[in-house]
C-alpha cells in the first residue's frame, strides 16, 4: 500500500522553527501582537469616554435592528478555526496573518483616534465572551472606523489559499458585513472601508515579508 508522505504538524513546525527567518518572524510577530492586544483595553477605555458625532446613515435607517450576535460569532470563529487549521500545516499562513494583523491593529488605532464617532442609533450591543477580554471585559461601542470584525474576516479570507476555502471565506465575510449592519454595530462606511484598507495592508505586508526573505540571514 502507498505510504502517506504528508508531513505531520510537528514536522512542519519543527522545520519552520529551524529556519532563522521563519523562526524570527513567528516569534517576533507573536510577541508584538501580544503587546498590542495587552494595550488595547486601555485604548478602548479612553475611546469609550469621548464624545463623537452620529452619522446620518441611509442604509441603517432602512434596517430594523436585530440581535444577530450568534450568527456573527459563528461566522467569525468558524473561519478563525479554519485558518488556524490551515496554518498548522503551513506556517507561512500564520506569518502572513500575524504580521498583517499587527499593521491592521495599528491602522485601526490611528483611524479610530482620528475619526471620533458615537455609535449608530438603534445599536444592539454585541458581547463576545472570547474577544471581550481584549476590550477589558467591557462593552465598547465607539471603536467604529474601520470595522474590526469585517477586517478580521477579510484578513482570514486573504490568508486562505485553497479556492474552496476562499469561496467559503468570501461568503462568510459578506454575511458578517450584512449582520453587523442589521445589528447596527457599525455605520455602513465602517464596514465598506475595511476590505479596501485590509487588502492594501495585506499586499504591502506580503511584499515586505517577501523582500525581507531575500536577504541573507
Amino acid at each position: 500500500m502507498p505510504q502517506n508522505n504528508t508531513p505531520t504538524i510537528r514536522q512542519v513546525w519543527t522545520a519552520a522553527l529551524q529556519t532563522h527567518y521563519t523562526r524570527y518572524k513567528i516569534l517576533s510577530g507573536s510577541f508584538i501582537v501580544a503587546v498590542i492586544l495587552s494595550a488595547l483595553p486601555l485604548f478602548f477605555n479612553q475611546i469609550q469616554k469621548r464624545e463623537g458625532v452620529v452619522l446620518n446613515d441611509l442604509v441603517l435607517a432602512y434596517l430594523i435592528p436585530h440581535n444577530v450576535s450568534i450568527a456573527i460569532f459563528a461566522c467569525i470563529w468558524g473561519m478563525a478555526g479554519l485558518v488556524f487549521y490551515r496554518a498548522l500545516y503551513k506556517p507561512e499562513i500564520y506569518i502572513h496573518y500575524v504580521w498583517t494583523l499587527i499593521f491592521i491593529s495599528i491602522a485601526r488605532i490611528i483611524t479610530i483616534s482620528i475619526v471620533s464617532l458615537n455609535p449608530p442609533i438603534g445599536l444592539v450591543e454585541l458581547v463576545d465572551p472570547i474577544t471581550g477580554v481584549f476590550y477589558g471585559n467591557t462593552v465598547v461601542t465607539k471603536d467604529l472606523f474601520f470595522s474590526g470584525h469585517t477586517a478580521t474576516m477579510v484578513l482570514i479570507c486573504l490568508c486562505l489559499e485553497k479556492k474552496s476555502d476562499k469561496i467559503i471565506g468570501a461568503i462568510a465575510t459578506l454575511a458578517v458585513m450584512v449582520l453587523l449592519l442589521i445589528q447596527h454595530i457599525h455605520y455602513t462606511i465602517d464596514v465598506l472601508a475595511a476590505p479596501f484598507i485590509v487588502y492594501i495592508i495585506f499586499r504591502l505586508t506580503k511584499y515586505f515579508l517577501k523582500r525581507d526573505h531575500t536577504r541573507q540571514w
